[in-house]
């Protein structure tokens, strides 16, 4: 298959309780061919990168119908952000820390619960061959959307 028709699969995911990417989230990317009764196959894995992308999932086969993206989202909640405790330490202004202690009332809401609420997310979405498909996840502990971006 030439590159001009190959379908590909790329996909973000931001934290919107944090207001950044989400980074070592793990994804699976799995494709069936034909109808919904057809069997989902495994094609590739990743986890998001720094900015909370994947972009390294290989092309789909020719004859994929629909994707699979499965997103393991309870180890990235359950685990420490170092990065809220170190805006406040260095903040040096007590409204400043307070405020900053406010805006992030979610992610202390989220890490004292045990486990997860959404523990994965699981997008299923159809394809046409020699298309370009990213799939934005915007997440935070409670809820989370999904569109086709660009």
């Amino acid at each position: 298959m030439s590159d001009a028709t190959s379908t590909s699969v790329s996909t973000h995911i931001l934290d919107t309780s944090r207001g950044r990417p989400a980074a070592g989230v793990g994804v699976r990317l799995s494709v069936r061919q034909g109808d919904e009764q057809a069997a989902w196959v495994a094609h590739g894995a990743s986890k998001t990168d720094a900015d909370g992308r994947c972009k390294d999932f290989p092309a789909l086969p020719e004859g994929t119908t629909h994707v699979q993206l499965w997103f393991e989202t309870e180890p990235y909640f359950a685990a420490p952000d170092s990065s809220d405790q170190h805006v406040a330490e260095h903040s040096s202004n007590p409204r400043s820390q307070r405020e900053a202690a406010e805006q992030q009332d979610a992610p202390r809401v989220r890490d004292s619960a045990p486990g997860s609420f959404f523990p994965e997310v699981t997008i299923v979405f159809a394809v046409h061959p020699g298309e370009h498909y990213h799939v934005p996840l915007l997440l935070n502990p409670f809820g989370y959307s999904v569109y086709r971006g660009s």
